[in-house]
């Protein structure tokens, strides 16, 4: 019974001597010459005139986790395409409510901007303040009738 795994067990050993035997060989025979320009990074035949930034910025690992989302649905949508007709209309209820929350989700983080790549929008705020407004003049204490300055600061 398990000598129809052996073919298996034998491709994954060697693979693993071929990755093994190819890492050491590139060790020992590879030429070490590091200089600058070797050690810059290189995209698309453009050197970098800048540094490159520290860190990636928190976007581009949500459209990450956005994209693993929409994978994780599609896994679950090809078994439900393929058995359809056997689990009736449970499957399809199912898949319904899934897919909604998926797509609610989706909505949810575009609504919240998590696509939008430009500059931080910020709003102004046109309001005229009056400045005769105090914290006294505009916020009402309540409970502090028939107290005297010395019971406030203790309280």
């Amino acid at each position: 019974m398990l000598g129809q795994y052996l073919p298996i067990l034998a491709m994954l050993i060697l693979g693993i001597i071929f990755a093994g035997v190819s890492l050491v060989a590139s060790r020992l025979l590879a030429p070490r010459q590091p200089t600058k320009a070797k050690e810059d990074p290189y995209e698309c035949g453009i050197t970098s005139s800048q540094d490159p930034p520290e860190r990636f910025p928190v976007r581009f690992f949500l459209v990450g986790m956005i994209f693993i989302v929409f994978d994780v649905e599609i896994i679950f949508m090809y078994p439900w395409a393929t058995t359809f007709r056997e689990i009736g209309l449970f499957g399809l209820v199912a898949m319904l409510i899934f897919s909604f929350a998926v797509f609610e989700s989706f909505l949810y983080i575009i609504g919240n901007g998590a696509l939008e790549w430009g500059p931080v929008k910020t709003l102004k705020k046109n309001r005229i303040v009056d400045p005769t407004r105090t914290t006294n003049s505009t916020i009402r204490r309540v409970g502090l009738e028939g107290r005297t300055l010395e019971e406030e600061e203790a309280a």
